[in-house]
Order: structure tokens, then C-alpha cells, then sequence
């Protein structure tokens, strides 16, 4: 599996996660999100630059529970909140999050 972006292609496991993380860019993260039928807002950019953050310290991607508490405690209570990361990454904001952040696919999520 793949996909293009600016002429590259950028090989996909084939659950749609980034084989290389080295190949993450923010045309890819517009890509991948594409796929999964979410349009990036700026609410979006914020959690992935925070989830590449929890990956850069944790050197892991974080099921649902730790990316709640890892936001809220970054981003504050209101975003802290299972109900706005699944406004912005349904059905499921670990998953779909981390695979648009160019991360691994969270290793305790279905």
C-alpha cells in the first residue's frame, strides 16, 4: 500500500500507518487525513504536534487513556476530554490520530 505526495511515494502498512516515520511531513499528515475523510483544522495540528511529542518522550503511541490525560494536562481540561478528541478523529482518536501524526498504531487499541 501507498500513497503519493508531491510526486513521492510514501509506502503504507496495510492498516494505512507510515512504514518510515522519516516520511511524515505535514502534505502527508493532509494526506492520510484526507483518507480517513478529516479535513485539518488548526484544533487537528494542535493534537498532532502534541502527539508527536508524547512519541518523541515516550518513544510509543499512546492508547486512549494516557492521550486524554497527556492532552489534558498539556492542553487543559477542555481538550483533555474523550469527547472533543472524538470530534476531531472519529471513530477512534488514538488510532486515527497517531496515523495521521505519521506515529505508529497504538499498541493496546483495537
Amino acid at each position: 500500500m501507498h500513497i503519493t505526495v508531491d510526486g513521492n511515494q510514501i509506502a503504507l502498512d496495510k492498516d494505512g500507518y507510515l512504514i518510515s516515520l522519516n516520511d511524515w511531513t505535514p502534505a502527508v499528515a493532509i494526506q492520510l487525513a484526507l483518507q480517513e475523510k478529516i479535513a485539518l483544522t488548526d484544533a487537528h495540528w494542535e493534537i498532532i504536534t502534541l502527539l508527536q511529542s508524547f512519541y518523541q518522550e515516550y518513544q510509543i503511541s499512546p492508547a486512549m487513556r494516557a492521550f486524554v490525560k497527556y492532552t489534558e494536562k498539556n492542553l487543559g481540561i477542555d481538550k483533555g476530554k474523550s469527547i472533543y478528541l472524538l470530534g476531531l478523529f472519529p471513530p477512534s482518536p488514538a488510532k486515527i490520530a497517531s496515523k495521521i501524526a505519521g506515529l505508529p498504531r497504538p499498541t493496546n487499541c483495537l
